[in-house]
């Protein structure tokens, strides 16, 4: 019992000092809460002080933007009311100029319409009273018609009594005076009549040439007087040269062309005026060229196997041409002499494509015309017959081609034909005048044929006229084919300063007028001498 009262009372002590702790402790819990309490207080109000500060000088920095944005908002505004303005007043000032010049031209178109109203009102009354006139002309010519009836009336009864002649012999009479009055007239109506008759025969003269022309298609062939020769390689114009350059004299003495060697890689140029003797030699190299073997003895063999080549080939040529034109029952003789024409030319112009042309074209003629277009064609392809031999024999080609078709026994329009293309002889048919005319056609036609040497003579000419325009010159060459011109100077015009101003103004001259390939060179030449005579 004493252990359990002394255990109860230790427990009541217990609780007392626990009681009494816990109150401390409970008070001291609260002192610091309250001392916390009172430190967040502080601090609260601290900052609740300085965010009422700040807000203020926010709410301040905000009115003072608010007040910046205002006013910036009030100026655009303001600004824009005056572009609009300003836009509005352009608009309404473009609007009124526009308003203006359509009254003025409603103005003026009024005027005008006015001035019209008044003009046709001025022609009315004009027409009026030129129709009143008209009437009044009218009855005065009907008066006076009656009047001249009754007077012929009366001067044929009287001249009937007084020359005593029937009225037939009056009528033969008056008819032989009209055509006598009338003679000058009749004159003039004939000259009338056959200036219209020659103008219209020549447009329908120049309608058949030029649908002859368009029908046409022509072939234009110019050769000249070199041929060109491709080499696998340079080593070949060794070869072709051979030693102490027998190969090439060989060549030359055989087909009479001259082979020009130079700088120029991989080629050989053939050189001569003969067009048959230059296609030999061009076939001969060749031939050389591909087999390999060149020496005297195999260039002679060549030489002459390519002229029996080239007969065979001529022959074909005069054959061919022909049956073109459509002449083959021609004389196998005529038919090669027209196929050496393939290596005749005129200023250029291949001859047998000459001939051909002017074949086709004069059928073609011949057939808007009516006539025999077969004997036409004939005719135009042996027209230059006489060119094929009028190197090896005597004569012009006009009497070598006709005195040709005189032995062949040719139809005698085409004898005619080739005797009269030219002018020698009168045509005597309306196909030789036609063949003289499809020629001109076929040489003047552009590009038909080369002025080649009359330019090129032309411009050594102007070359000398520009050299001696200038004062002090006493002549002029020009040398090189053109690429050089001396000036002979008078010493007494001329002193050796001034020779070199002169060769800059020439040279000037000659660039500002002439045209010219590569350079030219002038030379100016003041040469002084002294001559005595011994007596």
């Amino acid at each position: 019992m004493v252990t359990i009262v002394l255990f109860v009372f230790a427990v009541i002590i217990g609780l007392g000092v626990g009681s009494v702790i816990g109150l401390k402790a409970t008070t001291k819990k609260q002192e610091e809460a309250e001392l916390t309490l009172l430190n967040a207080e502080q601090e609260a109000t601290t900052v609740r002080g300085q965010a009422e500060r700040e807000a203020k000088l926010f709410m301040k920095e905000a009115n003072r933007e608010v007040k910046a944005l205002r006013k910036e908002a009030l100026l655009e505004a303001k600004e824009e009311a005056r572009k609009y303005r300003e836009d509005v007043a352009a608009e309404f000032k473009t609007e009124r100029q526009e308003l203006k010049e359509i009254e003025s031209r409603l103005t003026q178109r009024e005027g005008n319409l006015d001035r019209k109203d008044e003009k046709l009102t001025r022609k009315e009354e004009l027409l009026d009273q030129k129709e009143q006139a008209l009437d009044g002309q009218s009855k005065q010519i009907d008066a006076r018609q009656e009047r001249v009836a009754t007077l012929e009336a009366e001067g044929r009864a009287e001249l009937e009594r007084i020359a005593s002649l029937t009225p037939e012999q009056a009528k033969a009479q008056i008819l032989e005076e009209t055509e006598v009055k009338l003679t000058s007239e009749i004159a003039a109506r004939v000259r009338e009549a056959e200036w219209e008759i020659k103008e219209r025969s020549n447009k329908v003269a120049k309608d058949i040439l030029s649908q002859a022309m368009q029908r046409m298609a022509g072939e234009f062939v110019s050769d000249q007087t070199n041929a060109i020769v491709h080499l696998p390689d340079d080593n070949m114009k060794g070869r072709i040269i051979g030693r102490e350059g027998r190969n090439i004299r060989t060549f030359e003495s055989l087909t009479g062309i001259d082979v020009l060697i130079d700088d120029t890689p991989e080629v050989v140029v053939l050189s001569g005026f003969d067009p048959i003797r230059r296609e030999i030699a061009r076939m001969t190299m060749e031939a050389l060229i591909k087999d390999g073997r060149i020496h005297p003895a195999r260039i002679e063999e060549l030489v002459e196997k390519n002229r029996v080549e080239m007969d065979q080939r001529i022959r074909e040529y005069g054959e061919n041409a022909a049956f073109e034109i459509g002449a083959p029952n021609l004389h196998p003789d005529l038919m090669k002499m027209m196929g050496r024409l393939q290596f005749r030319t005129s200023y250029g112009q291949n001859v047998l494509r000459h001939s051909i042309e002017v074949a086709k074209l004069s059928g073609i003629i011949a057939s808007e015309l009516g006539e025999n277009p077969t004997l036409a064609r004939r005719a135009g392809f042996l027209h230059d017959l006489g060119k094929a031999i009028d190197r090896e024999v005597e004569g012009s080609h006009v009497e070598i081609g006709t005195e040709l078709a005189r032995k062949y026994k040719e139809h005698p329009v085409v004898i005619n034909t080739i005797a009269s293309h030219h002018g020698d002889v009168e045509p005597t048919s309306t196909i030789a005048v036609i063949v003289a005319a499809a020629d001109a056609l076929s040489a003047a036609r552009p590009g038909a044929r080369s002025e080649s040497l009359e330019n090129y003579i032309q411009r050594l000419r102007d070359l000398e006229d520009i050299a001696t325009e200038f004062d002090g010159v006493k002549s002029s060459f020009a040398l090189q084919a053109g690429r050089e011109i001396r000036i002979m100077v008078n010493p007494q015009k001329l002193k050796d300063d001034q020779m070199t101003v002169l060769a800059h103004k020439i040279r000037e001259k000659i660039e500002a007028n002439l045209e010219y390939p590569g350079n030219i060179k002038v030379t100016v030449i003041r040469e002084t001498r002294a001559i005595e005579y011994a007596k």
